[in-house]
C-alpha cells in the first residue's frame, strides 16, 4: 500500500497536504503525562475548525480560547485590530510583530476574516435561514472479546457515540452528544433513555452587552485556574508558548467527557469601561465512591459505568455551585476577581490514610481568588493568589521578557498550600491537584533563524506534606531540551527529557530513593510534494530506581524504545493515513506514546508497553461539502504474551484489533 501510494501521488496534483494536528505538536508537542488533558484541547481546536473565529470581531476570551497563542500574541492582534480595523488577508498577521511563524500558520485554520457583511447580532429570521446543521455519528467495533463481554459487563463490546450541532457563525450555537462506552448497557438497566451520557447546550454570543452566555452543560476557567478551571489545563511544554496567561473562558460542554462540566446557565457581560462581568450558577451530577455511613469517599471521574458496582456509582452525588468573576481590563493592565461557593448533597470524607489528611472534606466549599496581569509585546508578567473558607493560601505568578525579537525567558512560581481545597481548581503543577506544592519554573525559547528554535525548561517542586506511596517531605526535578529545524519541507524536530521523582523505599519506608526517568524523540517530517508527507520518529525511555540509598548504590533499570512511521496522502476530496510503530519495552514503567492519527473529534495517543508493533490506516472521503466518510482499522500485534490487559479488560490472545466508523452529514 505504502509503495502505490508513493506511485499514484507523482501523478496528481491536489491541494496541500497541511495539518494542523502536525503543526501543533510543532509548536506544543504533547508530552507523556500531558496526553489527558489534550484530549479536551483537540476537541475544542476540532471546534473551533468547524465554527472559526471572525477575527475581526474577536474579543480577548474569543482569542484566549487559542491555546497556541501567549497573553502578549492576544494583545498584540487586539491592538492591531484597534489601530488598522479590519484584515483584509491572512498576510496581514505578519505584521504583528508578536507573532511568530507558527503561530502564523496555524490561525488561518481557526479564524475567518469577515464571515458576517452584516454590524450587530443577526435576527431570528437569518439564522435560521442560513444556519448550519451538522449531524455526526461515530462507532468503534472490537474484533476481539474481552473477560467481561462475556462475563461481567453489562452492556455489549461495541462504543458509539452521536452528535448533533447547529450554529450560526460566532453567534449562536446549539447542540446533543449523546455517547456510549464498550461494555455500558444501552436502553436497558440504568440507561434506559438510551446513552450513558448526554451533553445539551445553547450558547448565544455578542448580543448586546451579553458577549457570552450559555444553558445547559458547560465549562469555565477564570484566571489562572485556581478557583475555577473546568476546562483545560496545559502542561510544561506549553508553558513555553502560552507563558502562563490568565484567561475568562467560558464555553459549551461539546465533548465525550462525563467530568469537569457545570449544568445550568452561565453568562459574561461587557458592562462597559473596561469591565465585565462572569455569573454562573449550576447543579450537577457526580460519580463517588461511597463509605459504610453514606458520605462520599471519593468522586470518581472515569466516567464508566460497566459493571453493576460502577453503575451504583452513576450519579449518586450532586453538587450545587454558584460564582461569580469579575474583571477589569485597561489597555496592557487586567485584574479580576472571582468567587465561588459550592454544596455537596452528600457530605466528602476521605478514608484515613496520612496522604489524604487534607484532602477536601465535608458539605460546603467557598473559594475567593484575585487575578492580575501586565502584557506587552516584551513583558508578560500574570499571576492569581487565593483562598479557601479555612484561609488556607495558593499563588502562582508568572513572568516572560521578550529579550529579542530572537530570545524569550520565561518563569513561573507557585505555592499551593497542602491545606488549600477547591473542588474546580486546575493550575499548573508537577503534582496530581492544586495543593501541597511549592516550585519554580524556569524556561527559554531561543529562534536564531526563521529556520531553528531552541526551546528548554527546568522546574523544580517541593511537597510538604506526605504523598502517596511517600511518607514524608519529597520532592521532585523536571527538565526539558528541545530543537526544531525546519527547511524547504523538512521538519526535524529533537528532544530529550529527564524527569526525578522521589518515592518511600520498599523495605521500612524510611528513607526516600531517586527515580530517574529519561526520554527522548527524533522526528523527522518531509511535506515531498503538495499531497504527500511522512514523518518518521524514534522514541526512546529509561527508567532507574535505586536499590538502596547510598550513594553508590545500583539502579534497577527499565528501558524502552519505538520506531514508528507515518504517511498521509490526499487527492481532491480523498485522504489516507497509514501509521506503523514498532516497540519493546522492559515494562510498564518504560511505556511509549506515539501519536497517532484519528477521526474528527477522536484523539488518539496509544501507550506501547511490552513487544510489538502496531499499525494502523485511515481514509476519509468527502462526498460534496455536506457528507464525510471516514474509516480506520488499528490493530496491535504482542510478540511477549498470549493474554493481553487483565481482569475484566482481559483478551485471550495476542492481538488487538479495532475497527472505527464515522459519518458526519451538513446542511
Amino acid at each position: 500500500m505504502f509503495s502505490l501510494l508513493c506511485l499514484t501521488c507523482l501523478s496528481v496534483t491536489a491541494q496541500t497536504v497541511r495539518d494542523w494536528e502536525q503543526a501543533m505538536q510543532s509548536v506544543m508537542p504533547v508530552s507523556d503525562e500531558e496526553a489527558a488533558e489534550w484530549e479536551d484541547v483537540y476537541e475544542q481546536l476540532c471546534n473551533l475548525e468547524e465554527d472559526p473565529i471572525d477575527l475581526n470581531r474577536a474579543t480577548h476570551e474569543d482569542l484566549e480560547a487559542l491555546p497556541f497563542l501567549s497573553a502578549a500574541q492576544v494583545e498584540g492582534i487586539m491592538e492591531y485590530l484597534d489601530s488598522y480595523g479590519p484584515m483584509k488577508t491572512f498576510n496581514e498577521l505578519r505584521m504583528i510583530t508578536a507573532l511568530d511563524p507558527p503561530q502564523i500558520e496555524l490561525l488561518p485554520y481557526f479564524v475567518t476574516l469577515g464571515i458576517d457583511d452584516e454590524p450587530g447580532f443577526p435576527d431570528i429570521n437569518r439564522i435560521t435561514r442560513d444556519g448550519h446543521h451538522e449531524v455526526m455519528g461515530h462507532l468503534q467495533v472490537p474484533f476481539y472479546r474481552r473477560k467481561g463481554d462475556d462475563n461481567g459487563y453489562l452492556g455489549y463490546p461495541l462504543r458509539h457515540w452521536l452528535r448533533y450541532q447547529f450554529s450560526y457563525g460566532n453567534y449562536v450555537k446549539a447542540g446533543l452528544v449523546g455517547s456510549q462506552d464498550a461494555g455500558e448497557p444501552f436502553f436497558a438497566n440504568n440507561n434506559s433513555t438510551g446513552y450513558d451520557f448526554y451533553s445539551y447546550y445553547f450558547q448565544v454570543r455578542h448580543f448586546r452587552r451579553v458577549d457570552n452566555a450559555v444553558i445547559g452543560r458547560y465549562r469555565l476557567q477564570t484566571g489562572m485556574g485556581l478557583v475555577l478551571n473546568n476546562s483545560f489545563s496545559l502542561g510544561k511544554t506549553a508553558m513555553l508558548q502560552s507563558l502562563g496567561r490568565t484567561a475568562t473562558v467560558l464555553r459549551p460542554h461539546s465533548s465525550r467527557s462525563q467530568s469537569n462540566y457545570m449544568q445550568g446557565a452561565a453568562v459574561l457581560l461587557n458592562t462597559g469601561h473596561g469591565t465585565s462581568l462572569l455569573l454562573f450558577g449550576s447543579y450537577h451530577p457526580l460519580d463517588a465512591t461511597l463509605n459504610a455511613d453514606g458520605t462520599a469517599a471519593t468522586i470518581v471521574k472515569d466516567g464508566y459505568h460497566r459493571t453493576p458496582t460502577e453503575m451504583n456509582k452513576k450519579n449518586n452525588t450532586h453538587a450545587a455551585a454558584t460564582g461569580a468573576h469579575f474583571g477589569y481590563r485597561h489597555g496592557a493592565l487586567h485584574a479580576g476577581l472571582t468567587a465561588a461557593y459550592t454544596h455537596l448533597d452528600r457530605s466528602l470524607k476521605p478514608k484515613e490514610a496520612l496522604y489524604r489528611q487534607h484532602y477536601a472534606r465535608g458539605n460546603d466549599f467557598f473559594n475567593l481568588g484575585v487575578d492580575y496581569g501586565y502584557s506587552s509585546y516584551r513583558l508578560t508578567v500574570n499571576g492569581e493568589t487565593a483562598t479557601d473558607r479555612h484561609g488556607a493560601l495558593a499563588t502562582i505568578n508568572s513572568f516572560s521578557l521578550r529579550l529579542s525579537g530572537e530570545l524569550t525567558l520565561s518563569a513561573l512560581q507557585r505555592f499551593y498550600s497542602y491545606r488549600y481545597t477547591s473542588l474546580y481548581a486546575n493550575a499548573f503543577r508537577e503534582g496530581s491537584q492544586v495543593q501541597n506544592e511549592s516550585g519554580i519554573y524556569v524556561g527559554a525559547t531561543w529562534q536564531p533563524s526563521s529556520r531553528l528554535r531552541l526551546q528548554a525548561y527546568t522546574d523544580y517542586a517541593y511537597f510538604a506534606w506526605p504523598r502517596y506511596q511517600i511518607s514524608q517531605s519529597s520532592e521532585a526535578w523536571d527538565n526539558l531540551l528541545a530543537a526544531t529545524y525546519s527547511h524547504r519541507g523538512w521538519t526535524i524536530t529533537a528532544r530529550y527529557r529527564l524527569h526525578l521523582k522521589q518515592r518511600d523505599n520498599t523495605d521500612d519506608k524510611t528513607q526516600l530513593l531517586s527515580r530517574r526517568e529519561h526520554r527522548g524523540r527524533l522526528s523527522v517530517n518531509r511535506q515531498w510534494n503538495r499531497v504527500f508527507s511522512t514523518t518518521t520518529q524514534a522514541d526512546i525511555a529509561a527508567t532507574a530506581m535505586p536499590a538502596a540509598t547510598t550513594l553508590w548504590s545500583d539502579y534497577s533499570t527499565d528501558m524502552g524504545y519505538a520506531v514508528s512511521q507515518q504517511a498521509a496522502w490526499q487527492h481532491g476530496p480523498f485522504r489516507l493515513n497509514l501509521g506503523m510503530a514498532y516497540f519493546r519495552t522492559d515494562s510498564y514503567d518504560s511505556r511509549l506514546y506515539v501519536y497517532e492519527q484519528g477521526p474528527l473529534y477522536s484523539f488518539s495517543f496509544p501507550a506501547l508497553a511490552g513487544h510489538g508493533i502496531r499499525y494502523a490506516a485511515m481514509a476519509r472521503l468527502n462526498l460534496g461539502r455536506r457528507l464525510a466518510l471516514t474509516a480506520k482499522v488499528s490493530v496491535a500485534d504482542y510478540f511477549d504474551r498470549a493474554v493481553i490487559g487483565s481482569g475484566l479488560q482481559q483478551i485471550d490472545g495476542s492481538s488487538q484489533t479495532d475497527l472505527y466508523l464515522q459519518l458526519r452529514y451538513k446542511f
